[in-house]
């Protein structure tokens, strides 16, 4: 039996999932420590919101395990399917579910009435909530009257009062304008921290999954394809689904050059003759390896740069600006490159230039 002080909070266990003859989740298997925050990254159909929902108890799996805090939630080949009322969680979802015929109060208050929470406890614990959303001061105000921002905090709240275990998130900054979740996203990664919660969190969102997760889970195709933190997935994806769904890569294949890819260096020989030099990761190269460029860590310069390995003469063939950053279209190699730089000065079309990438930033991926 486990122990339930050592047992992470949450563990998935061969999950599946099945809609008639779809499988929407094929044998996942995850856990979540104590206080982190585990995210569930990946596009839409990709499996992310069936797994919440399965360890919220509002879908039934085809078969696996799932416990929380140790605790045998859901068991296919024990038969065990405890609802969704007893599992000790709270959810928070895309739409809100406010309910505008209330107060902020009584929207907070709703969960702890139904656990019949006590007058003098309920009143502390909601307050305690709002306070802890910074809206406090909205108790008494009608739900209809508030923006939709000042709607999650709500919804943020009544998840927080009775003190769940563990808080599960279905997308839930998906309906705010792009600067409300940007300033969302610090809010609930500072409140997950404070409140020390275990938190399993479901999004499409790439900029959201790096800046709140301890660790990420990418799926596709009701599969974990990579876990790990956000610095890994980003730097050191393992496969091209991974490295081109984590921001913006550029996939270079060629022939493996083998008396120059030793000790954890890789050579790749591409069409045109042009050698890249790359890292391995650990990972061992196929005769047609893959390698993956962050757009954001290749660099363009007017001179050639004081370096010696992986610097080429190319031609601009477009810049687009994009605010922030310029995006740059290169011809190298027979082939288009994407360069993503933060410069004043956009280069123009046929414009010759020097393209370098540091080799670190090379990484090779695994086969698929």
């Amino acid at each position: 039996m486990k122990d339930n002080v050592t047992a992470p909070a949450i563990e998935v266990e061969d999950l599946s999932i099945h809609y008639g003859t779809v499988s929407a989740v094929s044998g996942v298997s995850f856990s979540v420590n104590q206080g982190e925050q585990l995210t569930l990254l990946g596009p839409s159909g990709c499996g992310k919101t069936s797994t919440l929902r399965a360890v919220a108890g509002l879908e039934r799996p085809s078969g696996g395990a799932i416990r929380i805090g140790g605790r045998t939630m859901y068991d296919g080949a024990k038969r065990i399917n405890v609802p969704t009322e007893q599992r000790g969680l709270s959810m928070v979802f895309q739409s809100y579910a406010i309910w505008p015929h209330m107060t902020v109060f009584d929207n907070v208050a709703y969960g702890l009435r139904v656990r019949n929470e006590g007058a003098a406890g309920l009143k502390e614990k909601v307050h305690h909530a709002l306070d802890l959303v910074k809206m406090g001061a909205f108790a008494s105000r009608n739900a209809s009257l508030l923006s939709g921002g000042q709607q999650q905090r709500v919804a943020l709240a009544r998840a927080c009062a009775f003190s769940p275990s563990v808080l599960l998130f279905d997308e839930p900054l998906s309906n705010l304008d792009a600067k409300l979740r940007a300033e969302m996203r610090i809010e609930l990664r500072e409140l997950q921290r404070r409140l020390k919660v275990t938190s399993l969190y479901v999004t499409h969102d790439l900029e959201e999954a790096l800046a709140m997760s301890d660790r990420i889970a990418v799926m596709r195709s009701g599969n974990i394809e990579q876990s790990g933190t956000p610095n890994e997935i980003y730097n050191f994806p393992r496969t091209a689904f991974v490295a081109d769904f984590i921001g913006s890569a550029n996939l270079i294949n060629g022939r493996l050059m083998p008396e120059r890819s030793v000790d954890g260096r890789i050579a790749v020989e591409v069409d045109g003759g042009n050698i890249l030099l790359g890292v391995s990761h650990g990972r061992s190269p196929g005769p047609q390896p893959t390698l993956s460029l962050r757009t954001v860590h290749l660099r363009l310069s007017a001179e050639p740069p004081a370096v010696p390995e992986n610097v080429w003469p190319v031609r601009v063939k477009r810049s687009v600006f994009l605010g922030d950053l310029t995006q740059v279209h290169v011809e190298w190699s027979g082939r288009e490159l994407v360069i993503r730089q933060t410069t004043a000065a956009p280069r123009g079309e046929g414009e010759k230039a020097y393209l370098s990438i540091d080799p670190r930033h090379c990484v090779l991926l695994e086969a698929d």
